[in-house]
């Protein structure tokens, strides 16, 4: 809660101008008509000084004055002003299923391979992101949740950074998209955000795994789990590179032919079935454009509620005025009283 002080009349303050003006005249007024005696030498008052009630003979108008600057901020109304801001925040969680098979190492997407985009496009959605859950699955020929729906953003993007292919990882080989897909539905089943998402990334064909697609794909639309699925790299003819060792431990690289397939149709029906969308990125510029698409589809829900509340403050005000008019009244009528 934030308190500040407010005037809900702030036009009185112009009475401020002919207050001023008026203590301009008064102050004249007194030089005029200050008497005067005429002496021949001035010697004999030079070591005379003015008392202290001399000096503060001024102080009943200046009091008066202060009283009515008083009346005028009374008259402005000022006021205390409450505000409470509440915020609703309707978050949403969102799994991110990643393909790590091997054929993510296929050169043809930039800084490095389909696998490094990925994974750059990745952790700079999850920077961007500010009140939902995310988590992360990889999948090949088998699906492992590398980090459950958190908040804790820092640790997805530490886990992200140390994804390797199933190769590095010696996991088994392949492309187990109904495994992945189920896996990733689960994770979203307990879940009481409003809206659920899957991030599904791939750039093969099912090949793999003990569920088949359209299992994966009935038990998350069952769970009203929404698939934003995305195609990665160029279908076609390309080549892998297969990493070996020579005889003195040292590391060589290789390529070999390979055929790399996306099976479009089955991406599209996933995202087309649970009210997602399908993509397809050949490059790491069109792969950040689409997750700068769903961030814009799949935006947070903040509802902000704002209270003011006032109170008055006038009397306070007006009761200092009084005392003050009072006190230069009695030092006017006593200490201070100005003798013919």
């Amino acid at each position: 809660m934030e308190s500040n002080l407010v005037f809900a009349s702030p036009e009185a303050f112009f009475l401020l101008i002919p207050l001023g003006l008026l203590l301009l005249w008064s102050w004249w007024s007194e030089r005029q008509k200050r008497p005067s005696l005429q002496y021949s030498s001035l010697k004999l008052f030079e070591s005379l000084q003015p008392t202290l009630r001399v000096r503060l003979m001024f102080l009943p108008q200046f009091l008066k004055a202060a009283a009515l600057a008083l009346v005028i901020v009374a008259l402005a109304r000022p006021q205390k002003a409450d505000t409470q801001v509440k915020r609703n925040v309707e978050g949403i969680d969102i799994m991110i299923a990643l393909d790590i098979s091997d054929s993510m190492l296929i050169e043809d997407m930039k800084p490095l391979n389909r696998l490094e985009a990925a994974k750059e496009t990745i952790a700079a959605f999850v920077k961007g992101r500010s009140s939902d859950r995310i988590g992360v699955i990889i999948f090949a020929g088998e699906s492992f949740t590398l980090v459950p729906l958190t908040l804790d953003y820092d640790l997805i993007l530490s886990r992200i950074a140390e994804i390797t292919t199933a190769q590095q990882a010696r996991i088994k080989d392949g492309t187990a998209l109904g495994v992945s897909l189920a896996n990733a539905a689960g994770r979203l089943k307990d879940s009481t955000a409003k809206t659920r998402v899957v991030i599904f990334m791939t750039d093969g064909e099912n090949n793999s795994g003990t569920i088949d697609p359209e299992t994966g794909l009935s038990i998350a639309a069952g769970y009203g789990v929404k698939i934003y699925s995305i195609g990665l790299g160029k279908s076609g003819p390309t080549r892998i590179p297969v990493y070996t060792r020579d005889v003195f431990g040292n590391k060589i690289k290789t390529y070999q032919p390979f055929e790399s397939t996306v099976n479009d149709d089955l991406l599209s029906r996933m995202a087309s079935q649970t009210g997602g969308k399908y993509f397809r990125a050949s490059k790491e510029d069109s792969l950040a454009g689409v997750f700068k698409e769903i961030d814009g589809l799949e935006k947070t829900k903040i509802d902000v509620n704002k209270y003011v509340r006032y109170t008055e403050l006038y009397m306070t005000y007006l009761f200092w005025a009084l005392v003050i008019y009072l006190v230069a009244l009695a030092l006017r009528l006593t200490w201070l009283r100005r003798v013919p």
